[in-house]
């Protein structure tokens, strides 16, 4: 936001973003929101790097171009490996009791 002193005698001020002419003040203030209109916008990428953090198709901010599915095949891997994981374990508990059921006589 800038303004352009029209006259300095009178005290009349232009602001140059609205075409604004008013009367210069000296109990009012003038501050330039632009670093603050950069942090916001700074803020708005990082609040839509974590919204599509949540979406496994979607790149993230600091990653590199085309690692955008990476996510979901990760995922993928990791819940096979779990599901593998909890099977077996399952299967050994079978395993194991028909095994005690042999051995005691039950079957």
């Amino acid at each position: 936001m800038s303004t352009v002193r029209i006259a300095p005698e009178i005290h009349l001020i232009m602001d140059t973003d609205l075409g604004l002419v008013a009367q210069e003040r000296e109990d009012v203030l003038l501050y330039s929101l632009a670093p603050v209109y950069e942090k916001l916008d700074k803020l708005d990428l990082i609040a839509e790097d974590l919204i599509n953090s949540l979406s496994p198709s979607r790149p993230l901010l600091n990653t590199w171009p085309g690692r955008e599915h990476t996510s979901y095949i990760a995922g993928f891997y990791t819940n096979a490996w779990y599901g593998i994981v909890v099977g077996f374990f399952f299967f050994g508990m079978v395993l194991l009791y028909l095994y005690l059921q042999s051995v005691m006589g039950g079957v």
